[in-house]
């Protein structure tokens, strides 16, 4: 187990990190030496312990955010890219300095980051920011990022690699079920079971004591079942509205998407009257082709779900806190080794997360 960072020691004047040059493949991907960054009034230092991966990465590196109005533009999460970016939106690790008092007692904490800033105060404020996309992030031996965000887990029987998998893809499954309105004794379909968000949906559904189904590959079923699921439909049957019917014949409350495409629009009937469509990704396609009398008829409701909100952070925090859930982690990468882990995630031949680790 590596030794806890001493915040007494002088800090160094440089680091390595993984940064991205532009918008791009691979190759866009470059390790540099470069300046250990200076928190300000209002921030802290963290020595990152763990960064995990996510598909935003991918996606920000190659610019795939289209922004309103140009969907083939390049973009990053929320819009244009400054270069070179440091990503790495998932960071667990230790306070080493404060910019000014507000931060100082978090100075030697383990802390796990919130990557949103937010557009206001309120509890359920939009996200006007990401660690990693509009902000330097953690594929780098330090990151700054501000003392609010920083929610100190010092007694969490968590690592840091378990803590790096949390902010994105258990803080968009939280929100997705939050907004499903998905409590105990709900029927609930997960799609893209096998990846990170997909998997925390099915840790965190089981966890409020839901019935969980999920579509994933059979290759996948095992872990996937493990993780929580009731029941698992196979995905490369092609049959999966029906198979996922035959697997809930009274219906589901909620279903839990990340894959959108073609399903959405032939999926809606799976719902019971009043249930709640809650999508957070497009992994098989953007376009979406329904008939909108099954809506309103029923009184379903489709809903987008982008990351979390302060309030869901917050929910995301205790539960790492007590340990409730333990996150399933695939591999882990060397900092030299963010090309090979963001190669190895575009294939998602794995189960659970991927994680570099400083």
């Amino acid at each position: 187990m590596p030794s806890t960072p001493d915040p007494s020691q002088p800090l160094p004047s440089t680091m390595r990190a993984a940064v991205i040059t532009h918008h791009g493949g691979l190759d866009a991907i470059e390790l540099r030496e470069v300046p250990v960054p200076r928190p300000r009034p209002g921030e802290v230092l963290v020595r990152v312990g763990a960064a995990g991966c996510n598909n935003t990465d991918l996606w920000t590196r190659e610019g795939s955010y289209g922004p309103a109005g140009d969907a083939d533009a390049k973009a990053g999460w929320l819009g244009p890219l400054d270069f070179p970016r440091i990503q790495g939106a998932d960071v667990a690790g230790t306070v080493m300095a404060s910019g000014d008092a507000a931060g100082a007692g978090l100075v030697g904490s383990r802390v796990l980051v919130d990557p949103a800033n937010y557009g206001d105060a309120g509890p359920d404020a939009p996200v006007v920011d990401v660690l990693g996309s509009e902000r330097d992030g953690g594929f780098a031996e330090y990151v700054v990022v501000p003392a609010a965000r920083a929610h100190p887990v010092d007694g969490t029987p968590l690592s840091d690699v378990e803590l790096a998998a949390l902010p994105i893809a258990y803080g968009t499954a939280l929100g997705m079920l939050d907004r499903g309105s998905v409590l105990q004794g709900h029927t609930v379909l997960v799609t893209g079971a096998s990846g990170g968000v997909g998997l925390a949906a099915v840790q965190l559904a089981q966890a409020r004591g839901a019935r969980v189904v999920a579509v994933c590959s059979a290759d996948k079923a095992g872990p996937v079942r493990t993780a929580g699921a009731d029941a698992v439909v196979d995905r490369r049957r092609g049959e999966v509205v029906a198979d996922a019917a035959e697997a809930a014949p009274k219906g589901y409350d909620a279903v839990i998407d990340v894959v959108a495409g073609a399903t959405v629009g032939r999926g809606l009937g799976l719902l019971r009257s009043g249930g709640r469509w809650v999508v957070a990704g497009a992994l098989d396609g953007w376009a979406v082709d329904l008939d909108v009398r099954r809506l309103y008829l029923a009184n379903l409701a489709l809903v987008g779900s982008t990351m979390h909100t302060p309030r869901v952070f917050g929910q995301l925090v205790e539960i790492a806190a007590r340990g409730e859930v333990r996150p399933v982690i695939a591999a882990t990468f060397a900092l030299e080794d963010v090309a090979e882990a963001q190669r190895q995630l575009a294939t998602r031949r794995h189960v659970g997360k991927l994680v570099v680790v400083p």
